[in-house]
């Protein structure tokens, strides 16, 4: 039962980073289709963002480990 709780966690929290990454992208597009002059600051927003966004399924992972153990 703990191993599938594991499961569920890690699963959901690559679920919803990749919906968060996919909502930074889709955005930072938006705006260098708008203003193709902003490119660099967007992208360095852009990759701070998707950075931060990732780091969530890492901890979530983590802490799976740690309950299984």
């Amino acid at each position: 039962m703990e191993a599938l709780a594991a499961a569920i966690a890690a699963g959901l929290a690559a679920l919803g980073a990749g919906l968060g990454v996919s909502n930074i992208v889709r955005a930072t597009v938006e705006g260098i289709a708008r203003q193709p002059e902003l490119r660099g600051t967007l992208q360095t927003t852009m990759f701070i963002g998707v950075a931060l966004v990732e780091a969530l399924p890492i901890i979530a992972i983590v802490i799976a480990f740690i309950a299984l153990f």
